[in-house]
């Protein structure tokens, strides 16, 4: 498959990158092989496979299951805290 050098730089400019025409002409070129690869995908059987989802083979990871648990209270959540007043965290300002 061949990908158009307007194509090249309508990338370039969603990317917001800036290519000079060699470069655009390299990953023009670059694009060209990795559509390449993804052609040749096309050319294998897959009768008789069946599909995946997830990228996982198999059960998953064994999960807990959800319980509610307790919460902490104010005074032990800001027990630690550098700095706090009237039931909240204190941090700097970092907005003008």
């Amino acid at each position: 498959m061949k990908i158009a050098l307007e194509e090249v730089q309508r990338i370039a400019h969603l990317a917001h990158l800036r290519l000079s025409g060699d470069e655009a002409e390299k990953l023009r070129g670059q694009l060209d092989q990795i559509l390449g690869y993804i052609d040749k995908l096309d050319e294998l059987s897959t009768e008789g496979v069946e599909p995946a989802a997830g990228g996982m083979i198999g059960p998953g990871p064994p999960m807990r299951e959800d319980s509610v648990a307790g919460t902490l209270s104010t005074e032990d959540a800001l027990a630690n805290a550098p700095e706090s007043g009237r039931g909240h965290f204190k941090v700097p300002k970092v907005i003008p």
